[in-house]
């Protein structure tokens, strides 16, 4: 709608409807704009208002700042002390570019609540810490782990010693992704050091390829350093060097000098004995964190919440409902929302009352659409002859058989059903509803014992060891499905199954795009982050990837909870309309395995 007419002496309310007109948060960066209004002419004829008071915060999402002095200039403003907006003295110059607070002025306790939120929403490098910036000294292995990891310590500088180089010249030679991350980390280097303006001597910047994020300086050794380590230790060991140059840092920072401030040297190193030497020896050490996900694999998510006790009392005046074919959709409110992810499941349960699992179809402002659930525990609602157990199985069955979920993720002990679910809805939605063309399945080959060597025959014969699961649930989704038909029918049914059901090896699939495949990954928990990316990248339009695994069984050596592919999906994706997770609790193996996978 127009604007009204700037006002000529002082600031006006605004209407209700104005009051309520959706706007961005009232408190930005204007000190920009306030300066040029005090330089620009003064022009003539009707200007067009601003609706927002723009005093806010400077410096790229540090704390709100308020300007005392600019307050001061507005006592000379006629404008009512209880109401009206302030007006600085940009606005007092120009009567027609005047400022009007959006918002009548409301108590300190409930304001102070949205001027917080949007303030903390800014990027985290660009706040500064106060303390002084340390000096990070890299282990090779940290540079073979994670080649971007120059770019990860924000304002601090990094220091490589000479030794690291020859170490990363000697990975970078094969096929591997060790290789492949040296090869990455010796371009990343030539980059730095090829910028314009760069000077060895006095530290590359690290944000002049592009990372903004990383405000250090990158040193490298250019000169001997003297040290002396105890006899104890090789000399000639290249863990015992990089210590070494360590030690020598922490004596030549260990004073303000000119042009050499004080800094807190810091090995940082994958390689848990080398962090232990080096406590040994008084220096600071530590892990490199950025990898990891999470820090304790019980914060992740889970997938399903359980409502409150006093749910139905709370929400019995605000809740809306409406039935839309067999599934019953509520609208509710409340402090509840705010935690509510999209594709989240939900569950009331209480002695004496209905219970009710729903899942969250919808988040919009503070209200929240929690649709019904299919029941797959009743023998009509049966998938390829498979019914769900426990509260868990039917919300994973739901992701499972739902068109509209693309990617889902499976955690959970040995013997929940990770593995039958996911191929009876695949073998329901391929043969029954061809919804999908065929079921693609892999999984990682990680060992638990020791190696057997290579295996002959095809890719799909070399992957035949790995696959035990899938012949053992194909066993049982084939003989329940195959009814009394006798021998012959059962064994055209393993037939028609197996036709359409391949299996994969991982090693092949870069470049590689699906269409309209159900894809099953398998053993994901002992994927990387970039493994894991590079297969879900893999999918094509009509195809549906389901990610399982047990995060307390990894098997991949320089893999935790909290740094797995499978913890970095679960994470990435929460939240997202197409996708969905669900922790599985309960063991359906037999008992057993549900005694084994709790005391063992």
């Amino acid at each position: 709608m127009p604007l009204p007419p700037a006002p000529t002496k002082r600031a006006a309310l605004l209407s209700p409807d104005a009051i309520d007109a959706p706007a961005r948060p009232s408190h930005r960066n204007s000190r920009r704009s306030g300066d040029s209004r005090d330089d620009a002419p003064a022009k003539s004829g009707p200007q067009p208002l601003e609706l927002f008071d723009n005093l806010g915060t400077e410096g790229g999402g540090d704390a709100p700042v308020t300007r005392p002095a600019r307050r001061a200039k507005t006592k000379a403003a006629p404008a009512p002390a209880p109401t009206s907006a302030p007006v600085s003295a940009p606005q007092q110059q120009q009567p027609a570019m005047v400022q009007v607070e959006t918002r009548v002025p409301t108590p300190a306790p409930a304001a102070s609540t949205p001027i917080a939120a949007p303030q903390q929403a800014p990027a985290r490098p660009k706040r500064k810490s106060t303390g002084p910036a340390k000096l990070f000294v890299l282990d090779t292995n940290v540079l073979l782990h994670d080649p971007m990891c120059l770019f990860r310590f924000e304002e601090h500088d990094i220091f490589l010693p000479m030794i690291v180089l020859e170490e990363l010249d000697g990975h970078k030679k094969g096929t591997t992704e060790v290789a492949r991350n040296g090869r990455q980390t010796s371009r990343t280097l030539d980059a730095l050091a090829a910028a314009q303006d760069a000077d060895i001597d006095k530290g590359l910047k690290l944000d002049t390829t592009g990372h903004r994020e990383a405000g250090g300086r990158l040193f490298f050794q250019t000169a001997p350093l003297d040290y002396s380590l105890p006899i104890s230790l090789p000399q000639g060991k290249a863990d015992n060097q990089i210590l070494g140059v360590v030690h020598a840092l922490r004596d030549e920072y260990a004073k303000d000098r000119p042009g050499k401030p004080k800094q807190e040297v810091v090995l940082v190193s994958k390689d848990i004995n080398m962090r232990v030497k080096a406590r040994a020896l008084g220096l600071a050490a530590d892990d490199y964190q950025n990898d990891k996900t999470l820090e304790d694999g019980d914060l992740l998510y889970a997938g399903s919440l359980a409502l409150p006790p006093d749910f139905w009392t709370r929400q019995s005046k605000t809740v809306e409902s409406w039935q839309s074919g067999s599934n019953t959709f509520y609208r509710i409110s409340g402090p509840l929302v705010p935690n509510l992810y999209i594709n989240q499941f939900v569950f009331f349960e209480a002695p004496g009352e209905p219970s009710m699992y729903a899942r969250v179809t919808e988040i919009r402002d503070k209200t929240a659409v929690l649709k019904t659930l299919k029941d797959y525990s009743s023998g009509k609602n049966a998938v390829w002859g498979v019914n769900t157990r426990n509260r868990e199985q039917n919300f994973a069955m739901n992701l499972l058989m739902d068109p509209e979920i693309d990617f889902v993720t499976l955690t959970g002990t040995a013997g929940t059903g990770k593995t039958l679910m996911a191929l009876a809805s695949g073998l329901t939605q391929v043969l029954d509803d061809r919804r999908y063309t065929e079921i693609i399945m892999t999984r990682a080959t990680v060992s638990v014992g020791e190696d057997i060597g290579f295996l002959p025959g095809t890719e799909e014969e070399k992957m035949g060891p790995w696959m035990g699961a899938l012949d053992d649930n194909l066993e049982f989704l084939a003989k329940g499905d195959g009814g009394g038909a006798g021998e012959w029918g059962r064994a055209a049914t393993n037939e028609l199954i197996r036709s359409r059901i391949k299996v994969k090896s991982m090693n092949f699939m870069r470049g590689r795009t699906f269409l309209n495949k159900y894809v099953i990954i398998d053993e994901a928990q002992n994927l990387t982050p970039k493994q894991m990316k590079t297969l879900i990248t893999r999918a094509g339009p009509g195809t549906k990837i389901i990610c399982m695994g047990n995060l307390a069984q990894i098997d991949t050596p320089y893999l935790t909870e909290g740094s797995s592919g499978l913890t970095f999906a679960v994470d990435k994706f929460k939240g997202w309309p197409h996708g969905g997770h669900i922790t599985l609790a309960r063991g359906e193996r037999s008992r057993l395995a549900d005694f084994a996978s709790d005391v063992l």
